[in-house]
């Protein structure tokens, strides 16, 4: 039996995988990067163990250091967790050459899904339906085509491609975007169906001789190729989910599979289905089918990996109970293409939890979360903060469960993708089940923030009288005078914020009792206007007749307000702000921290409007930095390799100066 278990992954999975272990009384053993040093998965950890350096390929890609790992603190298993080396054959064969207990399924098996042109053919051979494929981007002739990774998932190394010119690019961003996620650049290409249909099939296989599938999920809101919303059981038609069931199991027994797996195909909207690739891991969406099987998946995993054959109820995929529905809660701006963003998370909180990684028994919400109040989000690795997973009866009921549950959650710190996962959940064609991958692009509203236009004013309002509050509160000397209590009331008090659409000022007058007699932000507003009361984290407004409540959390000169229409966050200006530097005209500056991987041009060129300047790496996925106006570069200031923050300048283009060469 195992005793003591390494989990060779990080964040939330790694979390998952200890709440199982916990239960079954097997101790853990954590690695870590540097940067990981305090998340809190390595404090849940028995053992944990540095890997020095932050970069993937410093530490969770290296296959010597969690060797040593294991062996140093005597652990007689290994969990691959997923994505890094959860499907690399190499190191599931040295896992097992070691002398330990590989929790996954045998490297044969993995080898042979992971060169996915190879398993295409292994599968046609056993009746699995195929798109045409093909590994010479030269050979291609027929368009929409998707670049894919070979060595990999979850979206990295993927690129749609609709005409020959762009596809020799296209190829050569996916393999260097590949190589760096999975440690293999190698590509392929295959036809791409319009307003298809992501599903997969959850196999599980034993060692003696069973393999079974344990539902349908469907999984077709992504964003550039990774899933966003996930959910089970698929809305399928009659007699599909039996198809797709009785092919991914016959993709598992072609390869003699043990272990947790997934077999994803496309669905096209002729009702034919293909395959795509199978996933010889545990999925970051495995809650879902735990919440409607009442199955724990990791419990499987270790008991199919201690030899023991799988339970009869993990082999009825009939066996299932309501609809669950989990969202990626990711580190991203939906505003700015959904660029990943990085910080401080000063507060995360997410109202009504009813457990953290582990099964329900009744209607309610499950959150497998990789962060707490103060973690600090990086650019190493993936942008995904949590899973929040709400089950219920119908699928109705879970989207409107976990909808208000997004909705209510204080996230301070770091921007989220959080108003995009409402705004799906709460639109018809989502509650319709009228989804496919194209969701995204077909509803563009759906990137906009929660938060009306018109509503920002109150927030501001909110937010400036609770910073006056606080100040109130925190004065030494004087503390039963009202906030702003001034000889001159009628000269107003204001407070200038700065937030993502630029500057609010607040103008707002206190009469001698303390109420609100005047407030102003736009001169057209017309709303009346009621202070209720005011605290440093609490303020409530009559509007129009109307109580709301606003909850206020400052960090400095940051200011948080989470108010009934949605949230917003805000920075208090100074009153008196020092000079900066200006900067010079045509300057490019860097949307997020990473690492420059390539210049594209050299100073004195001349470029035109789109032109690709630079390549900037950040959390394992690639942004291009684009000319914003023809002229010529004149300074590239960051070479390639560089590290850069926020607002670095990385390139000046001059619309004017002529072309030096």
């Amino acid at each position: 039996m195992i005793t003591r278990l390494l989990v060779a992954n990080r964040g939330e999975i790694a979390r998952r995988i200890f709440a199982t272990c916990r239960a079954l009384g097997v101790q853990t053993v954590a690695v870590h990067a540097d940067a990981d040093a305090d998340a809190p998965f390595v404090a849940e950890a028995d053992h944990a163990v540095r890997l020095p350096g932050n970069t993937p390929a410093e530490t969770y890609l290296r296959v010597d250091l969690l060797l040593d790992a294991a062996r140093r603190t005597g652990a007689d298993a290994v969990h691959p967790g997923y994505g890094f080396l959860a499907e690399n054959a190499v190191f599931a064969a040295a896992v097992t050459d070691a002398g330990l207990t590989w929790v996954g399924p045998p490297a044969a098996a993995i080898a042979a899904m992971g060169d996915k042109m190879a398993a295409k053919a292994l599968l046609a051979e056993a009746g699995v339906p195929m798109l045409p494929t093909w590994t010479d981007p030269d050979a291609v002739t027929d368009f929409p085509v998707l670049v894919k990774a070979s060595a990999g998932g979850g979206g990295r190394g993927m690129r749609v491609v609709r005409d020959a010119e762009g596809l020799a690019a296209a190829v050569a961003s996916a393999s260097r975007e590949a190589a760096g996620a999975f440690g293999d650049g190698t590509v392929f290409v295959e036809r791409y169906v319009e307003r298809g249909r992501h599903v997969e099939v959850q196999i599980f296989g034993d060692s003696h001789g069973t393999v079974a599938a344990q539902g349908v999920r469907e999984c077709s809101i992504q964003r550039r190729h990774q899933k966003l919303i996930e959910e089970a059981p698929g809305v399928l038609p009659s007699g599909l989910r039996e198809r797709l069931h009785e092919a991914a199991v016959a993709a598992g027994r072609a390869v003699g599979y043990v272990g947790a797996g997934t077999v994803e195909f496309l669905l096209a909207p002729t009702g034919e289905f293909f395959f795509l690739e199978m996933n010889t891991r545990l999925q970051v969406e495995h809650p879902v089918t735990e919440l409607t099987t009442g199955l724990d998946l990791v419990r499987l995993q270790l008991l199919v990996a201690e030899g023991e054959p799988l339970p009869e109820q993990a082999t009825d995929p009939t066996s299932t109970r309501g609809h669950a529905i989990e969202v990626r809660l990711c580190a991203e701006d939906p505003a700015r293409d959904c660029r990943p963003a990085t910080g401080t998370l000063h507060r995360f909180s997410i109202p009504d939890v009813t457990r953290e990684f582990g099964t329900l028994r009744s209607a309610g919400l499950r959150l497998d979360s990789g962060v707490v109040d103060g973690s600090t989000v990086g650019v190493h690795y993936d942008s995904m903060l949590a899973k929040l997973v709400a089950w219920a009866p119908t699928r109705a009921q879970a989207a409107r469960l976990l909808a208000g549950a997004l909705a209510r959650a204080e996230l301070h710190g770091v921007t989220t993708n959080r108003d995009l996962l409402v705004r799906v959940l709460r639109t018809p064609d989502f509650l319709a089940a009228e989804v496919d991958t194209g969701f995204l692009d077909r509803c563009p509203e759906v990137f906009a923030p929660l938060l009306p236009a018109d509503e920002l004013p109150l927030t501001a309002l909110a937010g400036a009288l609770a910073c006056a509050a606080a100040r109130r509160a925190e004065a030494p000397v004087l503390g039963s005078l009202p906030s702003g209590w001034r000889n001159v009331p009628a000269f107003p008090q204001v407070t200038r914020f700065s937030g993502a659409d630029g500057e609010i000022e607040v103008r707002y007058r206190l009469d001698r009792a303390g109420r609100l007699a005047e407030w102003s932000t736009d001169p057209s507003d017309e709303r009346t206007v009621t202070l209720v009361g005011a605290a440093a984290d609490r303020v409530v407004l009559d509007v129009d007749g109307v109580r709301r409540t606003y909850r206020v959390h400052r960090v400095g000169p940051e200011v948080f307000v989470d108010g009934p229409e949605g949230a917003t966050s805000l920075t208090e200006l100074p009153r008196l702000p020092l000079p900066t530097a200006a900067l010079t005209a045509g300057s490019l500056l860097a949307p997020l921290p990473g690492t420059v991987t390539r210049r594209h041009v050299d100073v004195g060129r001349r470029v035109t409007a789109g032109d690709l300047l630079l390549t900037l790496e950040a959390m394992k996925l690639e942004h291009p930095v684009l000319a914003p106006a023809d002229g010529v570069v004149t300074e590239l200031p960051v070479p390639a390799g560089g590290q850069v923050e926020t607002g670095t300048v990385l390139a000046v283009v001059d619309p004017i100066q002529e072309d030096v060469r």
